[in-house]
């Protein structure tokens, strides 16, 4: 699913997993952006983070392998 713009503090689900991530960075890289991702847990201050290439079409920015959990537009 696109959204307009990835941003800090987006909720995303696993499509393999079904766990929830939590949008914690985003940087450029040359010409791609990545997107740092941890899990919305309890205990995710302790668990490793998970980097993620941002897919950009004419719809908008995606995560792959994830799907956009928040309700309205961004």
């Amino acid at each position: 699913m696109a959204v307009k713009s990835i941003q800090l503090g987006q909720v995303w689900r696993n499509d393999k997993d079904g766990q929830d991530y939590l949008v914690t960075k985003l940087y450029s890289e040359v010409f791609s952006q990545y997107a740092v991702l941890r899990p919305a847990a309890v205990t995710a201050p302790d668990a490793p983070t998970v980097r993620v290439k941002v897919a950009k079409s004419a719809q908008g920015a995606s995560l792959p392998g994830y799907t956009f959990t928040q309700e309205g537009s961004f």
